[in-house]
């Protein structure tokens, strides 16, 4: 299996250089030269098998240049009950006749970015050996929340690596700020940026284009790479846990398979969503893609028109890890979707940079409304989502997960379509304590609460474990306090590396 860019298909790579490096070099995102195919049988024998098993299987399509060995140990590693607190790694939880949770914050962090982040450093350290790389790696991080704490958990202390992660200082919840800014580790460094999360990643991705700084990487023994879904690396473990939803969705009786089931994420980097995508095009039976946005609805807007414009007021909501105006992974669809067409896809990305705004043809429109759905939720309809699932199923979700419900429902409402449904849950509801108690609890004056106030009322409210790794932050010291201007991020990454 070989990887082309989005803007160059010609130079092709194999999937440890395509984890190595990240991003294209001409600033193009990797893509498979061909998507393998999982037949029903496949599916059916996928289904008495455990997650790790799925795990090894369709990553096994993918990592085609990596041992069964390697895959092996990369997985094993990864995906064990120690860190996911049991074997089922990504459970389902069934909350109707239609709706199923895809639980997938069970990992180290509370956050689905565990999904991939606890495997991508084995990726990454496996394909270091593999092109005999002598240099440093330095995973460079934009996140709006869960993204910097997975990844600077994953790579902490790996051997050949730094990681160094930017976060927009008032985009991200306070437990995710404490997560990052108490991070363990000799080789971790945290910023946070005066902006927004599209300040931080427009910012890393300047970094990576330029040549300059990289040549001065080079003779300092370093070479950047990237933990955001924009790295391959990233993105392929995401699709294992939509096969391994339908496995349970068959298993528990709810579909047989051959049956097809609607697919709802809360997104906001379109990264998760297009791991369903990349799903279905290798043989998962999906009827509809439901694409959650929050008050940031460029992605809705984009699914209704066919008119991609950043050209709006950024909003700062309860689910932070959705506030972002630039969908980067978009790309990677519109790829596909256009045939491979680089020209295209360079142009409207030049359009998307130069003046925020680019069209897709009629085309293209008709292939997104038939296979995606959009919708988008304010805060006050999260917050009510939260109150009302808990009062009548005693089920308690997050924000972000509240979105994808409330679009759910909305979809639902509209259509009446009854196909049995899995949403991805993206994270455990004390990551967003505040607003979450608030939802259950409108009574309490959180205002006059600390963070860690809020965590105890709301499992004296819920009964729900607050998680230890969230707990313990309350005696954990903060290590990190660097405050950057969005101009100023290269010159932070040069005195965290220690270059002159």
């Amino acid at each position: 299996m070989l990887y082309q860019s989005t803007r160059n298909a010609a130079k092709k790579v194999n999937a440890a250089e395509a984890i190595v490096k990240g991003i294209s070099e001409d600033g193009g995102l990797f893509v498979p030269c061909e998507i393998p195919h999982i037949s029903l049988e496949d599916i059916k024998s996928l289904s008495e098998k455990n997650y790790r098993d799925r795990a090894k299987t369709i990553l096994g399509l993918y990592l085609t240049d990596f041992t069964g060995e390697e895959l092996d140990k990369c997985v094993t590693n990864a995906y064990n009950s120690k860190s996911f607190g049991s074997d089922a790694i990504a459970p389902l939880h069934h909350l109707n006749d239609t709706a199923s949770i895809l639980e997938l914050w069970h990992g180290p962090t509370c956050a689905f970015k565990d999904m991939a982040l606890q495997i991508l450093p084995h990726f990454m350290t496996c394909s270091i050996k593999k092109r005999k790389i002598d240099r440093e790696i330095v995973i460079l991080v934009a996140t709006s929340g869960d993204t910097g704490k997975a990844a600077l958990e994953g790579f902490a202390d790996v051997e050949g690596t730094r990681i160094l992660v930017f976060f927009p200082e008032n985009g991200v919840s306070e437990i995710q700020k404490l997560q990052m800014l108490t991070q363990e580790g000799k080789n971790v460094g945290v910023a946070s940026v005066c902006g927004n999360f599209d300040d931080a990643q427009t910012g890393v991705k300047r970094i990576f284009g330029d040549s300059e700084f990289n040549a001065v990487l080079e003779e300092n023994g370093f070479r950047l790479s990237s933990a955001n879904s924009i790295n391959w690396g990233r993105l392929v473990p995401q699709i294992v846990y939509y096969f391994s939803a339908y496995c349970d969705m068959v298993n528990s009786g709810k579909v047989a398979v051959g049956d097809k089931i609607n697919i709802c994420v809360p997104t906001g980097n379109f990264g998760n969503i297009l791991a369903a995508w990349y799903a279905k095009e290798m043989g998962l039976p999906v009827n509809k893609f439901i694409c959650a946005s929050n008050a940031n609805n460029v992605l809705t807007d984009f699914i209704n028109t066919g008119i991609y414009d950043k050209n709006r007021e950024f909003k700062t909501t309860t689910s932070p890890s959705m506030d972002i105006l630039i969908s980067s992974n978009l790309e990677r669809l519109l790829f596909d979707i256009t045939g491979r067409n680089e020209k295209l896809i360079k142009d409207w990305m030049n359009k998307l940079s130069s003046c925020g705004k680019y069209e897709v043809s009629d085309t293209e429109k008709e292939i997104i409304k038939s296979n995606f759905y959009g919708g988008y939720c304010n805060d006050d309809d999260t917050k009510e989502t939260i109150k009302s699932i808990w009062n009548e199923y005693k089920y308690l979700m997050d924000t972000h997960t509240a979105v994808g419900y409330n679009v759910y429902k909305q979809y639902t409402d509209k259509t009446g379509d009854k196909t049995p449904a899995v949403i991805a849950s993206t994270a455990n509801p004390y990551k967003f304590n505040e607003t979450v108690l608030n939802a259950v609890s409108p009574g309490i004056n959180t205002k006059l609460m600390n963070e860690f106030d809020v965590l105890y009322a709301l499992n004296e409210k819920t009964g729900l474990e607050i998680p230890y790794s969230l707990a313990e932050l309350k005696d954990k010291a903060k290590r990190f306090d660097t405050k950057c201007e969005k101009e100023n991020m290269i010159n932070v990454v040069r005195e965290m590396l220690g270059i002159r």
